[in-house]
């Protein structure tokens, strides 16, 4: 690397460190579970893991992933339609698309993947995608993806507003195609898409409506379905992609699924599916056991709900001001970047793992530290970390 830009940053990461939100990477030494092994700390609790319903370290699921490896190998050796496809790549992608009500579904590397085949794929210069103002980062590159390579229109509209995303509706009804793009949580805030009424007005003005479920699959629903099950509208949203990353057993890939005739097109022409390997054998089969875990265990999401609700009620009766919802995702509002980062290092003093987020990550004024339960959670793990945010938060005044 030239001098210059080495001296450029370093400079800048000094001022990262200056100003408070240099992020520093804790090494784990032992399984994503609710309590871990971190490097120099000793055991914590992890209040900072998207594995939502604990599946990660259950043992059948590790077993799949044993047998992946054994049977199919340690991957997939290029992409699908030049060395062939596995079966267990067939397997899963059936058993994705009954779990969220479609017809079928094709699995990438990562849901940041299947998001970016998305918008580049289906869209052209004749139409637009309308985006939330809040959706996440994958989203909104797929679509500057799209505008730059096959010149599409977009929109943004105002997060969760019903009557904006009618306008702007209405002003696209001359594209050939409008797109509405939303995440299903929006995991910065905690909150759900109000996915029945976009759905209406996609139906109002003939658009199609797609949903990032990754942090709602298996967690939303009666049984973990996810938002569509959630808000009433399962089988009705035309295209669902989400992670394989999470709560189905938080390793890896990710999927989009929609109708047939969608996800061979998507086949045939996305690029991230041309041209990049598959799904590893191993993650492959490690998730499907995940997915069918979940189906003979609907009683996973009630856990992660009064998991859920206590950690939040107590957080109040504590003076803390979480903010409402029905997700596992609990963001408690501090301000400040350098106070958020200051808080997440004061409570893994105490042996709790939460992350402070700022900004760029979040809007500038509305750090946070971001708590997410798991069904795997004791209440002795909840009620120790209760008595960490205690102790901190009395110390930083917060209280």
């Amino acid at each position: 690397m030239r001098a210059s830009v080495e001296q450029r940053l370093a400079a800048e990461l000094d001022q990262f460190r200056r100003d408070g939100v240099y992020k520093r990477l804790n090494y784990l030494d032992s399984p994503q579970a609710p309590r871990a092994q971190m490097e120099g700390r000793g055991e914590i609790i992890i209040l900072s893991s998207n594995n939502y319903l604990g599946l990660c370290t259950v043992p059948e699921v590790i077993k799949a992933g044993h047998e992946g490896l054994d049977r199919f190998g340690a991957g997939t050796a290029s992409v699908r339609f030049i060395c062939g496809t596995f079966t267990l790549h067939r397997e899963l992608e059936a058993e994705l698309a009954r779990l969220v009500g479609t017809e079928a579904s094709l699995t990438y590397v990562s849901c940041w993947t299947a998001n970016e085949a998305v918008c580049p794929t289906l869209l052209g210069p004749e139409d637009v995608v309308i985006s939330d103002q809040l959706n996440h980062a994958s989203i909104i590159d797929s679509i500057r993806l799209a505008k730059q390579i096959v010149k599409c229109q977009s929109a943004v509209y105002q997060h969760s507003d019903m009557a904006d995303l009618d306008e702007k509706l209405q002003a696209a009804k001359g594209a050939r195609t409008r797109l509405v793009f939303t995440d299903g949580i929006f995991s910065m805030e905690g909150d759900i898409a109000k996915l029945a009424d976009i759905v209406a007005l996609a139906r109002k003005y003939d658009a199609i409506v797609a949903v990032d479920d990754s942090h709602a699959t298996g967690v939303l629903g009666q049984t973990g379905r996810g938002t569509p099950e959630y808000a009433g509208v399962l089988g009705e949203v035309d295209i669902i992609t989400s992670t394989l990353g999470k709560a189905l057993g938080g390793a890896a890939g990710g999927f989009v699924a929609s109708s047939t005739s969608l996800c061979d097109y998507l086949i045939q022409r996305s690029r991230p599916q041309l041209f990049s390997n598959a799904l590893p054998p191993t993650v492959g089969l490690s998730s499907l056991a995940a997915v069918r875990h979940l189906r003979a265990h609907p009683e996973l999401v009630e856990r992660l709900r009064a998991n859920t609700r206590y950690f939040r009620d107590q957080l109040r009766a504590r003076g803390f001001k979480p903010l409402e919802g029905d997700t596992p995702i609990i963001p408690v509002i501090l301000g400040e970047t350098a106070k958020a980062i200051q808080m997440s290092e004061m409570l893994l003093d105490e042996g709790v793992f939460v992350t402070g987020f700022g900004y760029p990550v979040v809007p500038k004024g509305e750090a946070r530290v971001r708590c997410q339960i798991s069904a795997a959670h004791s209440k002795e793990d909840l009620d120790q970390a209760l008595r960490a945010f205690d102790k901190v938060g009395r110390r930083l005044k917060l209280v």
